[in-house]
Formats: structure tokens, C-alpha cells, sequence
């Protein structure tokens, strides 16, 4: 019933902005958080930024600070992640996460995710 679909990824050089999209069907997630995540070959899911809809108090990994942004619209149901001066390091499936978490940075306390949108940069 719930379903999380990603939009917005590509190729981008290094340096270059990208801007990803999530729009959650199904289910509202106001008094939650929904968050973005990354994997890349070979390694484990990784925490990228969360947002808690109710506070609007939003988390980053060290990785990313002051390069991305995420923000959401709540009418919408829909969720962003600006990024900007990209590295070929960002390169990963960028996964959107929805659910009640209580430490918004760990993977197993979301409860449902999208399929994933590939984000490639090049050097």
C-alpha cells in the first residue's frame, strides 16, 4: 500500500548540483521522519540526512554537511535532498526512507523504503 518513489538521479560531473525527489503514496508521515540513505558497491547502507517533520530538525552525516540540503513539503508528502559541490565519492543508489524512527541515522529503524535512484558523478 505504502510506496516511496525516488526521482532526480543521474549523471552529474564533479562539482555539479543535483536535486532528488521523493513522493510518499499511501500514507502521510507527519509525526515521523523520513530520511535519505546511500549504498555503493560492495558496501553497507549509509546514513545521508533525516528530516523530522513535526520539529523540521534535520541530520546530516558528516560526509555531506554543507553540501546538501534536505528539506520536504508536508502537504505534498514529499521529500528533497539538494546536492551540491558533488564528489565522485557521493556516487551510490540513493534510497528514501519513511517510518517512526527514534535515532533517525540507523537503517533498521525505518519502515519503508523506495526502490532507489542511481546517482553517478564523474571526475
Amino acid at each position: 500500500q505504502v510506496q516511496l518513489v525516488e526521482s532526480g538521479g543521474g549523471l552529474v560531473q564533479a562539482g555539479g548540483s543535483l536535486r532528488l525527489s521523493c513522493a510518499a503514496a499511501g500514507r502521510t508521515f507527519g509525526s515521523g521522519a523520513m530520511g535519505w540513505f546511500r549504498q555503493a558497491p560492495g558496501k553497507e547502507r549509509e546514513f545521508v540526512a533525516a528530516i523530522r517533520w513535526n520539529s523540521g530538525r534535520t541530520y546530516y552525516s558528516d560526509s555531506v554537511k554543507g553540501r546538501f540540503t534536505i528539506s520536504g513539503d508536508n502537504a505534498k508528502n514529499t521529500l528533497y535532498l539538494q546536492m551540491n559541490s558533488v564528489k565522485p565519492e557521493d556516487t551510490a543508489v540513493y534510497y528514501c526512507a519513511a517510518g517512526y524512527p527514534v535515532a533517525v541515522t540507523v537503517v533498521s529503524n525505518y519502515n519503508y523504503w523506495g526502490q532507489g535512484t542511481q546517482v553517478t558523478v564523474s571526475s
